[in-house]
């Protein structure tokens, strides 16, 4: 299993939690999802390494940012 965290820019309540959580959950492999509004990390559970596209391309999708660094 690998954990990893990202920063994703613009959640601010309960629904951002949700989409974000919902498109992440989405992507193969992904086994759990956790979101820290307040520190606008998501932590991510998967069977294999996730690419950044890959988490990008879920976080577009719910309507918010990745901050690559």
């Amino acid at each position: 299993m690998n954990t990893t965290r990202w920063t994703v820019e613009g959640m601010t309540c309960q629904h951002c939690i949700n989409a974000v959580t919902e498109e992440i959950s989405a992507i193969p492999g992904v086994t759990a999802v956790a979101v820290d509004l307040e520190g606008g990390q998501v932590s991510i559970t998967s069977e294999d390494a996730l690419t950044a596209s890959d988490v990008a391309a879920a976080i577009d999708e719910a309507g918010y940012v990745l901050i690559t660094n």
